[in-house]
């Protein structure tokens, strides 16, 4: 009886699927180093934060970041590239 206990257990473990979600960030990068072209920004599509991304590439006096939208991609993240805005939900008030 106790085998089957945990035969029950150990199948009711496998066949559970695991929900994943991620934010995605979506926004506009300026440098703001002297011989830079100020007005040249590119559009960065990322799972960091804007802070983290200011950080991560220099700091906050070296580039400006300014985020346009926002939104989770859902379901099994795992081993693939970031989901367009139209396969996500977009986040309310995620435009600055």
């Amino acid at each position: 009886m106790k085998k089957r206990g945990s035969i029950i257990l150990l199948l009711a473990l496998l066949s559970s699927q695991a929900f994943g979600e991620y934010r995605v960030y979506q926004y506009y990068v300026r440098s703001k180093l002297k011989n830079i072209n100020p007005t040249n920004a590119q559009l960065v599509t990322s799972t960091m934060n804007p802070t983290a991304y200011a950080v991560y590439h220099g700091g906050k006096d070296s580039i400006e970041v300014s985020l346009l939208r926002s939104w989770v991609c859902m379901g099994d993240t795992s081993k693939k590239s970031i989901c367009s805005m139209s396969e996500g939900r977009e986040l309310e008030g995620s435009a600055q």
